[in-house]
C-alpha cells in the first residue's frame, strides 16, 4: 500500500517518515491539516504488525487531531506520531533522541506530547533535542501528564449524555463498563467510582486490571466487555473496537470513552444511531488531555484548562440536540462541525 491509496488519507499536508539504523528508530509524523495553527498530537510507540497499519494509525489520529481541536476551540492543527516498535523491549535513550531530532527537523509544523507507548520522561529526553514538544511542565499540574484532563473531560462527557438520555446527569448506581484501564482508563475509574457508579473494567494488562479492582471496580474478561450488560459503555483502550461485528452485541445505551478512533467506519456511527445508542463522539469528548498540552506549552493556569475542558459537555450537547432533530449520527454531525471551523478559517484567509 502506498499513501496516497491508503483509505485514511485526507490529503493531508505532510507526512514524513525517518530511520535512524544506529538507534533502530522507525517512525512516521503525519500532519493532516494547520489552518487553525501547528499540528499538535501525542507520539505514540506500539509493536505495529506491519509498516501498513502503522501508516493507517497515524493518517487516522492525525486527521483526529484536526477535528479535535477545531471542536475543543484550540489554535491548533491536527497532526501525530507514530514510532514503530515495542515500547518494553525497544525503547532507549538513543531512539528518543533521534525521535527529537526528526520532530526538530520538520521546523515547528509539529507539536508533540504524550501519547500510548509513551511517558512524560520520555517526552523529557525528546525534548533534549527540540523544543516543539508539550505535557512536561515540571512541578504541579500531574507532573505535565495530560491523562488525568482527558479522563476529567471524558467523565463530564458521560455526565452530559446521561443527562441528554435520561434527564439526569446523576452517576448513583449507573452501570459503567469501562475497556482499558491505563493512563486514562485509570483516573475515569476513579472519578466514576468516587460518584458511586457500579463500574465494571477489563483489561489486557493484568496489572491495570489489579489496580482497578483495587479501585473498587469488579473485572470482566475482555470479550465480554463490549457486549457488556451496562447502563454506559466507555472504550478507553485501541481504537476500531466498535466495527460491523461489536455493534449488534452492544448493550449500553451509552457509549461515551476516551479512546481514540473508536468507530472502524462511519457506518457504525449510523448503526448507533438506528439502533437508539447515544454516542459521544470521541475527538469531543476525549479532548481534555490536548486542551491541558495546549495550556501548558501557553503557560495557562490550571483553573484555566478545568474552565476550557468543562465546556466539553456544553459542545456534546449541542451535537447530541442536532442529530435527533436532523437524524443523523452524533458522529457526521461532530464531523461537519469540526470542518466548518477548519475549513471556513482557511475560505476567509483566501478572500
Amino acid at each position: 500500500m502506498t499513501v496516497f491509496n491508503s483509505p485514511h488519507y485526507d490529503g493531508h499536508e505532510l507526512i514524513s517518515f525517518k530511520h535512524d539504523a544506529r538507534s533502530g528508530l522507525r517512525a512516521i509524523v503525519a500532519i493532516h491539516n494547520s489552518n487553525l495553527g501547528p499540528a499538535l498530537g501525542g507520539c505514540r510507540m506500539y509493536p505495529y504488525l506491519n509498516d501498513d497499519d502503522a501508516l493507517d494509525d497515524v493518517l487516522r489520529l492525525s486527521k483526529g487531531m484536526t477535528y479535535k481541536s477545531a471542536l475543543a476551540g484550540l489554535p491548533l492543527g491536527g497532526g501525530k506520531a507514530v514510532i514503530i516498535g515495542d515500547p518494553s523491549k525497544m525503547k532507549s535513550r538513543d531512539l528518543l533522541l533521534a525521535m527529537g531530532g526528526f520532530i526538530e527537523d520538520l521546523g515547528g509544523r509539529y507539536i508533540t506530547a504524550e501519547d500510548s507507548g509513551t511517558t512524560v520522561s520520555d517526552l523529557k529526553v525528546i525534548a533534549e533535542r527540540t523544543s516543539y514538544v508539550s505535557g512536561v511542565m515540571e512541578g504541579g499540574r500531574f507532573g505535565g501528564d495530560p491523562s488525568p484532563y482527558t479522563a476529567q473531560g471524558v467523565f463530564y462527557g458521560i455526565k452530559a449524555a446521561l443527562k441528554f438520555k435520561h434527564g439526569s446527569d446523576q452517576l448513583f448506581g449507573v452501570r459503567v463498563a469501562v475497556q482499558g484501564a491505563g493512563a486514562v482508563g485509570r483516573h475515569l475509574i476513579s472519578l466514576l467510582i468516587g460518584e458511586g457508579a457500579v463500574v465494571f473494567v477489563a483489561d489486557v494488562n493484568p496489572r491495570n486490571a489489579e489496580l482497578a479492582r483495587q479501585a473498587g471496580a469488579t473485572i470482566v474478561t475482555c470479550d465480554e466487555v463490549l457486549g457488556f450488560s451496562a447502563d454506559v459503555l466507555a472504550p478507553c483502550a485501541m481504537g476500531a473496537a466498535i466495527n460491523s461485528c461489536t455493534v449488534e452485541n452492544i448493550q449500553a445505551g451509552i457509549i461515551a470513552g476516551a479512546a481514540n478512533n473508536q468507530l472502524a467506519s462511519d457506518a457504525q456511527g449510523d448503526r448507533l444511531l438506528q439502533r437508539g445508542i447515544l454516542y459521544a463522539p470521541d475527538f469531543v469528548i476525549n479532548a481534555g488531555g490536548i486542551s491541558d498540552v495546549y495550556y501548558q506549552r501557553a503557560e495557562g493556569s490550571s483553573a484555566s484548562t478545568s474552565a476550557h475542558i468543562a465546556r466539553i459537555a456544553d459542545s456534546l450537547l449541542e451535537i447530541f440536540a442536532r442529530s435527533i432533530a436532523s437524524n443523523v449520527s452524533t458522529a457526521r454531525v461532530a464531523e461537519r462541525l469540526a470542518e466548518e471551523r477548519f475549513l471556513l478559517k482557511k475560505r476567509v484567509e483566501a478572500a
